[in-house]
Parts: structure tokens; C-alpha cells; sequence
């Protein structure tokens, strides 16, 4: 995602002072109520929550929470891990509530984006995100090239390996990339990780979560 000029600017520039809380556990038989604890004992007036896997992307209370949100309000979450799926989730769905001049505060790790420290963090987050995302491209770029070297061109034994899956999987859901552009930086045809990844169309509809 596209960095703000200023990472240390404020967000929001006016607070409401109004806190939501939203917590996730990923099968029926967990408990919500630790959680929900937390929550109310941070100042939550009003809480969501989710039964659901981190993996699906729908999480119907996660998106009721969103469209809950207005500008001045910050969302309070139990940890990071209860809120996005991977780095790449989080950075895209705090800078969208970033964006709505929201702020975003995670209990557990003490990240809190309404403060300057905690703003520099995410900074170092979205960076690290970006970082690895070069590491994969160059590193499928590197695997192919040696297999040329090696005279192996081309036949889907050689091409649809471990690797180059795991990097397809870690880019898919970039929305800043089309599964047309990920085919071609693989070296493979959109046929084909449709074909090796039955779940990909999962992984781009999370791409994008709901905010209003």
C-alpha cells in the first residue's frame, strides 16, 4: 500500500473519544468472552465479534464493525492476530481506516496509532510488508533463471513447483496486483494457478475488506 507523507501525522486530527471493540475466535467451541473482557475494560462502548477462521474472508461482523466506524472513533482489537489475516491484511485495513481518519489500537502488542510511536510502528510494518514482497519476486525470479540455466524451460513438473506456489499464494492477495500480472511475473499462465490454487479466488476476495 501507498505510504502517507507523514507517517507521524495525527489519526484522526479529531478524536471522538469513542471506542470499538472487535474480536474473532476461529471455531464455535472458543470462547469469546476473555476477549470481550478486555475489550469492555479498555472502554469499548460497543463490541463485534466473529466466529469465524482468520483465513475466510467472510467475516460478516468484521465488516458490520467497519461500517459501524465513523471519523474520530478508534477500533480496539484484543491482538493483531485477531484482526488480520496476514501483514499484508493488516496494513491494508488499517490504512483504509487510516484513510477514514480512524484510529487503530491493539491491546496485546500496545500498538495504539492515535500516538506517534504508534504510527512509526505501522510505518515500519507497511515497509516490512513491501520488503517482503520484493524478497518473493526476486527469489521466484532467481528459481526460474537457474532453472533455465539448467535447461529445464518449461512443462508444468518443472514450472508449478513448492516455491513458485507459496510466492503466487503471497501474492495474490495484493490488490495492487491482477492474477493476469502475477501469472506473467511467474512465468505461468492464469489457467494454471487457477488449476494449482482452488482457493484462489478466496484469497483475492480478501484482498479488499469492506468498509462501507
Amino acid at each position: 500500500m501507498e505510504l502517507p507523507e507523514d507517517v507521524l501525522a495525527a489519526f484522526p486530527a479529531v478524536r471522538s473519544e469513542i471506542r470499538i471493540g472487535y474480536a474473532r475466535v476461529s471455531t464455535r467451541g472458543q470462547s469469546l468472552d476473555r476477549q470481550i473482557d478486555a475489550l469492555s475494560a479498555a472502554g469499548c462502548r460497543k463490541i463485534f465479534a466473529d466466529k469465524k477462521s482468520g483465513k475466510t474472508a467472510q467475516r460478516p461482523e468484521l465488516e458490520a464493525c467497519h461500517a459501524f466506524l465513523s471519523a474520530g472513533d478508534t477500533l480496539v482489537v484484543p491482538e493483531l492476530a485477531r484482526y488480520g489475516r496476514s501483514l499484508h491484511d493488516l496494513i491494508t485495513m488499517v490504512g483504509d481506516l487510516r484513510r477514514r481518519e480512524i484510529g487503530f489500537t491493539s491491546l496485546h502488542e500496545q500498538l495504539d496509532t492515535t500516538t506517534p510511536g504508534g504510527r512509526l510502528v505501522f510505518h515500519v510494518f507497511a515497509a516490512l510488508a513491501e520488503f517482503i514482497r520484493e524478497l518473493i519476486i526476486a527469489g521466484t525470479h532467481e528459481g526460474l533463471a537457474a532453472a533455465r540455466a539448467r535447461g529445464r524451460t518449461g512443462g508444468r513438473p518443472t514450472v508449478v513447483n513448492t516455491e513458485l506456489l507459496k510466492a503466487a499464494r503471497d501474492l495474490l492477495p495484493d490488490p495492487g496486483r491482477s492474477v493476469t500480472s502475477i501469472a506473467k511475473l511467474l512465468g505461468v499462465s492464469v489457467g494454471t494457478l487457477y488449476n494449482h490454487i482452488p482457493d484462489l479466488q478466496e484469497l483475492r476476495s480478501g484482498q479488499q475488506p469492506t468498509l462501507t
